[in-house]
C-alpha cells in the first residue's frame, strides 16, 4: 500500500462548520468549495442536506459547478432503526441532492448502539448493510465513516470489525476509521489500524481524527504509515471542540516528509498558504501565526546567530524551503538582531549594504536602543528600512513636520468630535491643514494627507489597514509607555507594510508610526518609478 496515492477528503464545510464561532453562509461555502477544488482536494464534503435548508440550497448550487478535480460528497447517517432504507427521509435527502458521492456514518461502539440508540447490535448491522446497499443501488459512490471506531474497538474489537464487514459486503468503497472523541493516542491508532489492515488487506481504509488529545495530525500520519490511503480533515483544523485533523499540516508532511503521492502533487503545495488564509478569512477566525508551514512565524528568524546561519545555508534552521508551501522567510529585527538581520531586510528592499558596513552597524545599534525604550520592531520592517536609509544618508525628506494638535470634544447631544491640525514644511513652503476623524489617529491621518496630497498625489492610494496598541509597562497604569503598530497598504500595488512608534503619550506614539507609514509608502513609490521595479 505504500506506493498507493493518498486520497485527501476535506470536511471543512461540514465538520469544520461545527466548530464554535463558525457560521458559513451558502455563498461562503461555494467560495471555499471552488478554492478547495482549485487546490486539489480529491473529495469535498459539502454538508448534511437532511439537517438544514442552507445545506440544501448549497447543494442545489454546488451541483451546477464544473469542478475540475474534487468530487462533491453529501453527508448523512444510516437509516433509522426499524425503518426500510428506501423510506428513510435522511437517505431520500442524500439522494435528492444528486452528488456523485455519499458519506454515511454508522455506529461501531456497542455502548452507543444499546445505550444511546436503544436498539440491538444485530439491528445496527442491518442498518449499516441496508443503508449502503440502498445508496449503491442509486448509483452513488459510498464512503462509510465508522463513528467512534477506536473506542468501540477497545471495548469489543470483534463487534467493531463486524460493523466494517457489514458496510463492505453491501458495497462501501472506503471504510473510514473515526476517532470521534479524539482521545486515542498515536501508538493506539497505529495498533488498531494495523489490526484492521490485516483483517481487510485489499480494502481502501481511511482515517478521520479529532484533536481532543492534541495528536490528530500525528494520528492521521501514523494511520497512513499503517495502511490508510484516505485521509479526512479540515483546513486549519477547524471543527467541533478542539477541532479536526489539520490538512494544512498533514498534506505537506505526507508529500515532503513521507514521500507519499497525492493528486495535488508537490507543485500544488505552493497554493497551501494561500488556501489556509483564504478559508480563515471567510470563516472570520483569527489565524494563529505560529501554525506549521502556513503561519507568518513558521519561517521567521530573530536571533542574530540563527539569521547569519540560515542566510548561508537555509536548512540549518528551516526544515523545508518556505516557497515549497507558498510561504516566505521573514527576518525579524529586535534587540537580539545582528548585522545579518539588517542586511537581509535591506536586501529585501533592494538596498545593498555590502559597501556600507558602518551604516549597518549604526542601524543595529539604533534599533537596539529604541527597543530598550519600548519600540517593538518585530513585524515592522518598514520602520527598520527607514532607519537603514537614515544611516545611509538616503532618507527622503518628503516633508518636515513642524507641529500638530489634536482636539477631542464631547458633545451633550451625544458622541464626540475629533479635529487635528498639522503644520508641515514641503520644499521650503509651510502649509497648515485640518482634518476630522472618528478618533485622534484618524483625524491626524486626514490632516497629514490634506497637507501633502498636492505634492504627492500617490498618497491617495496609501491606506491605513490596521492599528494596534501594546502596553509596555502595565504596572505604571495610566503613566505606562505604549507601543503603536500601524499596518498600511498601497491599494494600487497590493502590498502592505508596518511601522511602529513608542512614547509615554499614545498620540505621539501614533503620530510617529503614522508619519513613518506615509514616508515609507512614498519612498517605495519613488523607488519603483526610478527603477521601473520594486525598490
Amino acid at each position: 500500500m505504500e506506493n498507493q496515492a493518498i486520497v485527501i477528503y476535506d470536511t471543512t464545510l461540514r465538520d469544520g462548520a461545527q466548530g464554535e464561532g463558525i457560521s458559513f453562509s451558502c455563498e461562503d461555502k461555494l467560495k471555499i468549495l471552488k478554492q478547495l477544488d482549485k487546490f486539489g482536494a480529491d473529495y469535498v464534503e459539502g454538508g448534511w442536506p437532511g439537517s438544514n435548508p442552507k445545506d440544501i440550497s448549497f447543494f442545489e448550487q454546488a451541483i451546477q459547478l464544473r469542478l475540475q478535480h474534487a468530487k462533491l460528497a453529501a453527508f448523512g447517517s444510516t437509516r433509522r432503526a426499524g425503518r426500510p432504507a428506501e423510506e428513510d427521509a435522511n437517505l431520500k435527502a442524500l439522494i435528492a441532492v444528486g452528488t456523485p458521492v455519499v458519506t454515511v456514518f454508522g455506529k461501531s461502539w456497542a455502548l452507543h448502539v444499546t445505550e444511546v440508540f436503544k436498539t440491538s447490535l444485530d439491528e445496527n448491522l442491518r442498518m449499516i448493510d441496508d443503508t449502503v446497499r440502498f445508496l449503491r443501488s442509486q448509483g452513488r459512490e459510498v464512503v462509510y465513516d465508522a463513528e467512534h471506531f477506536f473506542d468501540g474497538f477497545k471495548d469489543d474489537p470483534a463487534y467493531a470489525l463486524e460493523t466494517l464487514r457489514a458496510a463492505l459486503r453491501s458495497g462501501a468503497g472506503t471504510l473510514v476509521l473515526c476517532d470521534t472523541n479524539g482521545g486515542t493516542l498515536t501508538r493506539e491508532v497505529g495498533a488498531v489500524v494495523g489490526r484492521v489492515r490485516e483483517e481487510f488487506p485489499e480494502v481502501a481504509l481511511g482515517i478521520h481524527a479529532h484533536n481532543d488529545g492534541g495528536v490528530a495530525t500525528a494520528n492521521s500520519l501514523e494511520a497512513v504509515e499503517r495502511g490508510c490511503t484516505h485521509v479526512q480533515g479540515t483546513i486549519n483544523g477547524l471543527g467541533e471542540r478542539c477541532g479536526n485533523a489539520n490538512l494544512t499540516t498533514i498534506i505537506p508532511n505526507l508529500i515532503l516528509k513521507m514521500g507519499r503521492r497525492l493528486s495535488l502533487g508537490p507543485e500544488g503545495l505552493a497554493d497551501l498558504t494561500y488556501t489556509a488564509r483564504y478559508v480563515s478569512t471567510i470563516a472570520n477566525t483569527p489565524f494563529p501565526e505560529n501554525r506549521p508551514y502556513v503561519g507568518r512565524m513558521a519561517f521567521a528568524h530573530k536571533g542574530g546567530v540563527h539569521v547569519n546561519s540560515v542566510l548561508k545555508i537555509s536548512r540549518t534552521y528551516e526544515h523545508v524551503p518556505p516557497e515549497r508551501v507558498g510561504n516566505r522567510r521573514r527576518v525579524l529585527l529586535s534587540e537580539l538582531a545582528g548585522k545579518a538581520n539588517i542586511q537581509h531586510v535591506a536586501l529585501s528592499e533592494g538596498i545593498d549594504l555590502s559597501l556600507h558596513p558602518q551604516a549597518a552597524q549604526l542601524a543595529v545599534d539604533e534599533i537596539k536602543k529604541l527597543e530598550s525604550e519600548g519600540y517593538v520592531f518585530e513585524g515592522a520592517e518598514a520602520s527598520s528600512t527607514l532607519i537603514i536609509l537614515k544611516h545611509l544618508g538616503r532618507l527622503p525628506e518628503f516633508f518636515d513636520a513642524i507641529r500638530y494638535r489634536v482636539a477631542v470634544e464631547h458633545r451633550a447631544t451625544g458622541g464626540t468630535f475629533t479635529e487635528a491640525t498639522v503644520k508641515i514644511r514641503v520644499g521650503g513652503e509651510t502649509h497648515l491643514s485640518v482634518g476630522e476623524g472618528v478618533g485622534p489617529v484618524d483625524a491626524l491621518d486626514s490632516a497629514l494627507r490634506k497637507g501633502i496630497v498636492q505634492f504627492y498625489p500617490d498618497v491617495h492610494t496609501i491606506v491605513l489597514n490596521d492599528y494596534r496598541v501594546r502596553i509596555i509597562n502595565a504596572a505604571a497604569g495610566t503613566l505606562a509607555k505604549v507601543c503603536v503598530y500601524i499596518e498600511t497598504a498601497d491599494r494600487a500595488k497590493e502590498v502592505t507594510w508596518a511601522t511602529v512608534g513608542a512614547s509615554d503619550n499614545i498620540i505621539e506614539a501614533s503620530w510617529a508610526a503614522l508619519k513613518d507609514s506615509i514616508i515609507y509608502g512614498l519612498w517605495r513609490r519613488q523607488a519603483e518609478n526610478h527603477n521601473g521595479r520594486g525598490p
